[in-house]
């Protein structure tokens, strides 16, 4: 249904403004069904067919809406986005130069057991990234969440990596903390998990976890397992969802600066879905204008 709005929409707008496309551009990801309808039109049109991917585009959005040109750095965390290494980008740094990107950053990677599932499921992110950090500490705290057969089951995909794929996800992180802090499990609604942390943050002020940009080949990877160790900790301790979620909202406004000054650049632009959150977006804007 929405692929034939698509469709419907795109001519629909063609012959209302009639014109003759020069070009189809689409997502990079093979399977969307908008990536097949670019290939139906830019075939029947015969023009060419640009592929674009995900978060390059998401950088680029706000590069062209605000008229920036030459080289910039583009913060671009959302839930999902087709890696070219087949992993589910979603935490990702580049740095822009035209119509030309490089990736300088992302957040290390974790499984998500049942893949596409994790999205409605913020314990299955949880879950992975336990497991990730340390698959004896993911058994253990899984009980909170599963019955024992689904525990047992989801570790064993996790420990044969069947249909765990990797991600880089900000959102996918976003919902992890949601879970381990105790606020939700199961989304009623996409990012619902997300939200419910931002707002349970709202006006407490509070230090960021440790979120360390570490240097791996040519992307440096913040990694995040001594933020895991250290919200396990306040999550013992009886800390409120509040203060981890304001720690962990802190941690990541940190980490925006932290990658800016290694990209040594001093144009940024954030984009995607994690920064419509209010308090994220806030954080990271003045870090960045006080650095």
């Amino acid at each position: 249904e929405g692929a034939a709005l698509l469709e419907r929409t795109v001519r629909d707008l063609v012959r209302f403004f009639d014109c003759h496309p020069a070009a189809v551009a689409c997502d990079q990801h093979p399977d969307y069904a908008s990536t097949r309808l670019a290939e139906r039109l830019a075939a029947e049109w015969g023009v060419p067919l640009v592929r674009v991917q995900h978060h390059h585009a998401h950088a680029a959005a706000v590069a062209a809406e605000h008229g920036l040109e030459g080289e910039l750095l583009g913060i671009a965390w959302d839930g999902t986005g087709w890696g070219p290494d087949a992993t589910i980008w979603g935490g990702e740094a580049l740095a822009l130069s035209g119509a030309d990107h490089r990736r300088v950053a992302s957040l290390r990677p974790f499984p998500l057991p049942g893949g596409e599932l994790a999205a409605r499921e913020p314990r299955r992110s949880a879950l992975g990234l336990l497991f990730a950090h340390s698959p004896a500490l993911a058994r253990e705290r899984a009980r909170a969440w599963f019955s024992p057969a689904e525990a047992g089951a989801l570790v064993g995909m996790l420990e044969r990596g069947f249909n765990s794929p990797l991600t880089s996800s900000a959102g996918r992180l976003f919902d992890a903390v949601a879970a381990l802090a105790g606020l939700r499990d199961r989304n009623g609604f996409e990012g619902q998990a997300a939200m419910e942390l931002e707002f349970a943050s709202e006006g407490i002020e509070a230090e960021p976890y440790p979120l360390p940009l570490v240097a791996a080949g040519e992307v440096a990877h913040a990694d995040w397992s001594l933020l895991i160790e250290a919200l396990l900790a306040d999550v013992d301790g009886g800390a409120s969802p509040g203060t981890i979620g304001a720690r962990f909202h802190e941690a990541l406004a940190a980490l925006v600066v932290e990658i800016a000054r290694r990209a040594g650049t001093r144009r940024v632009v954030l984009a995607g879905g994690c920064f419509q959150n209010a308090r994220l977006t806030a954080s990271a804007l003045q870090r960045l204008s006080t650095a």
